[in-house]
Order: C-alpha cells, then sequence, then structure tokens
C-alpha cells in the first residue's frame, strides 16, 4: 500500500506511525484553552490535531422528555444528560475554527476535523482543511461518506461497533465516490476502553480483509494498547489530549494529559523503530559483540603431543577460538606443539 503524504508529512509503514491528538469537547468552552491545547499537542511532538465540527442541533433533538434522547447507561460518564446537553457541552464553535487551524499551521502540525453532516463538510472545504477523520458512530453514515469523498481528500475512518459487513459497504461507498486515500482505525466505542476490549490483534485482519492501512482511536489510558498497535502494523495513532483531567471536561477521564502525549510520542516511535525488518545472524551495530561468545580455549600450558581433555579446554569468553560446538570433536585429540594456557583454540593446534 502506497504512502499518503499530507504536507510535509507521511502516514504508511516506511514512517514512524502518524499520531492525531484529538481535542474534543476538552476546551471547556473556552478558546483560549483550546489554543493551549494545540500548543501542547505541537509540544509533545504530535503530526496533527483533531477537532469536530457539528452542532447541537446538527446532531440530535433538543428533547429531555423522551428517553431515546437521554443518556440512561449508568456506566456513562454522561449519565442522565440528553443527547442535546451533552453536544451543546462539548461541541466545538465554528467560529472558532480558523483560528485553531491558524496556529496549527503557525506550530507546525496539521489542523483537521471530524464533519458530523453535509453543512459540516461545506463548512471545512471552505477552510480547505487537507484530510477528514469520520468519528466511530458516523462510520455506517453512507451519504456523509460520500460527501468527505467527494472531495478526493485523504480519509481516516474510525470504525468503532461496526461488523466487517458495515466495514465493507463504508469502502465502497468512500472508494466509489472518489476517494483513493484512506486508513481505517480500529476503535472501541466505550469512554474509556479498557485494554481488554481493544482487540488490537484485530489490526493485520483489517488490513488483509480492506486493502488499506490500518490504524488505532485509542479510549484507554496510558500508552500500552497503541504502543501494541503499532508492533500490529497500525500506522495511525489517534488518542485525545487534554490539559488536566482534574479540571474535568467532557472528555477529560479518558484523556492524556501534555506529559503523557510526551511519552506516547517518543514511545511509538521507538516502537515503530524497534519492528525493523526480518534479519537472522549479526547486524552491523552487534560486530563488536561477537568477541564476547564463548569459544574454545586452552586452559593450562600443553606440550606437543598431549591429548586434549575437559581439564585442559573449557568454553569460555571470549570468542576468538572455535565455537563450541567443536567440543566433543576435539576431546581426545592429540596437540602437534606446544601451547600456553590461555590460547584460542584452532585447527591448526592439533
Amino acid at each position: 500500500m502506497r504512502d499518503i503524504v499530507i504536507g510535509e508529512r507521511f502516514i504508511g509503514k516506511n514512517h514512524s506511525p502518524f499520531i492525531i491528538a484529538e481535542m474534543s469537547g476538552n476546551h471547556n468552552q473556552s478558546l483560549e484553552r483550546a489554543l493551549q491545547i494545540v500548543e501542547a499537542a505541537a509540544a509533545a511532538g504530535v503530526d496533527a490535531l483533531k477537532i469536530q465540527t457539528y452542532t447541537a442541533d446538527t446532531m440530535t433533538l433538543n428533547e429531555t422528555k423522551m428517553d431515546d434522547f437521554v443518556i440512561r447507561d449508568q456506566e456513562s460518564l454522561w449519565k442522565n444528560k440528553s443527547l442535546y446537553q451533552l453536544y451543546q457541552e462539548a461541541y466545538t464553535p465554528w467560529e472558532w475554527h480558523e483560528a485553531i487551524f491558524d496556529k496549527c499551521r503557525e506550530l507546525g502540525i496539521i489542523g483537521f476535523s471530524s464533519p458530523f453532516d453535509e453543512t459540516a463538510v461545506d463548512f471545512l472545504e471552505s477552510l480547505q482543511v487537507p484530510m477528514y477523520k469520520i468519528a466511530s458512530f458516523e462510520c455506517t453514515d453512507l451519504p456523509l461518506i460520500k460527501k468527505v469523498a467527494q472531495t478526493k481528500k485523504p480519509m481516516i475512518i474510525s470504525t468503532g461497533m461496526c461488523s466487517a459487513a458495515e466495514i465493507e459497504e463504508t469502502v465502497k461507498t468512500a472508494r466509489e465516490a472518489g476517494c483513493t486515500e484512506m486508513v481505517l482505525l480500529k476503535c472501541t466505542s466505550t469512554y474509556p476502553a479498557t485494554p481488554e476490549n481493544s482487540n488490537v490483534r484485530t489490526i493485520p485482519h483489517m488490513e488483509d480483509l480492506f486493502q488499506c492501512q490500518i490504524g488505532l482511536s485509542d479510549h484507554t489510558l496510558g500508552s500500552g494498547v497503541a504502543l501494541a498497535s503499532i508492533a500490529l502494523g497500525a500506522t495511525v495513532i489517534e488518542k485525545h489530549l487534554t490539559l488536566s483531567r482534574a479540571e474535568g471536561g467532557v472528555d477529560s477521564q479518558f484523556s492524556l494529559e501534555p506529559d503523557e502525549w510526551k511519552v506516547l510520542v517518543a514511545e511509538a516511535k521507538r516502537a515503530w523503530q524497534g519492528l525493523g525488518h526480518i534479519h537472522y545472524g549479526t547486524t552491523k551495530a552487534e560486530t563488536p559483540s561477537k568477541k564476547y561468545r564463548r569459544s574454545l580455549y586452552i586452559v593450562d600450558n600443553m606440550k606437543k603431543g598431549e591429548k586434549i581433555t575437559k581439564e585442559n579446554m573449557r568454553v569460555i569468553r571470549p570468542g576468538y577460538g572455535l565455537p563450541p560446538k567443536y567440543y566433543d570433536i576435539l576431546l581426545g585429540k592429540t596437540v602437534k606443539k606446544n601451547i600456553p594456557k590461555g590460547t584460542p583454540v584452532d585447527w591448526d593446534l592439533i
């Protein structure tokens, strides 16, 4: 699969993972805080910062009496809120978008967004975003998928709760509508998610099944799941960023703080570097260490005509003598000259 080029950055297996910091609603309705999140993301070394483009009215109905529109799940961070209330609290005002994207450009990272309806796509097109993200709950919104794909810009699509058949419909719709550069993200749509429910072993299977690059949208705390996904071939990592979990916010409880983000970015690069390629034998860097292998040495002074025994020959370090595999072959052989203690064994000695 070919690399995807976004500005001066690359998404592909020949490059370190493309790291996306998700702001979501962690700005707590403060533009100043939103811009501070951009600064924290850039300082951590991310490739991109993502926001979300919607309003409460484009997401749902302002209805609090019908249970369909109220979060009743007792395990939810947002229990007993109406959907409208949640989105009203979490949305990023559209008039902030340009300032956020300008700050991203100023700091050398890519700014882009997840649109949640067609009007959001039109708005983001007016701001000339370089790429799009589809949120996991919108993965089955095929009209939205088609609208975004028609921009001909790269698409990153979270698959969340989708079955393989549903993902196939989404991929087919996007490709038929003109998308030629796509990344699917393995995603667990719980907030927070647990490592046990992350199932990142799905990543290579998704790559084979859908023939595109695969990444991870990660709602767990910590870096472990993200690093495991890199080992399994993920080329994109997305996680939420907050300035402080203690200060609250709709997504703060499953977001990493700036210092944790710095660790994630550094370790993600190390994890990718560690993949290397299939290799056996000594690498160039290991060559000086070969002398510390064990080998066969004469450990007592020997005279010409003596036989090699377990007492006068041992397997020890360093590695300048014959390999240990010849130990049994050499036992009982006669030496043809005087040999001082500490001589590495060589065929010329017998």
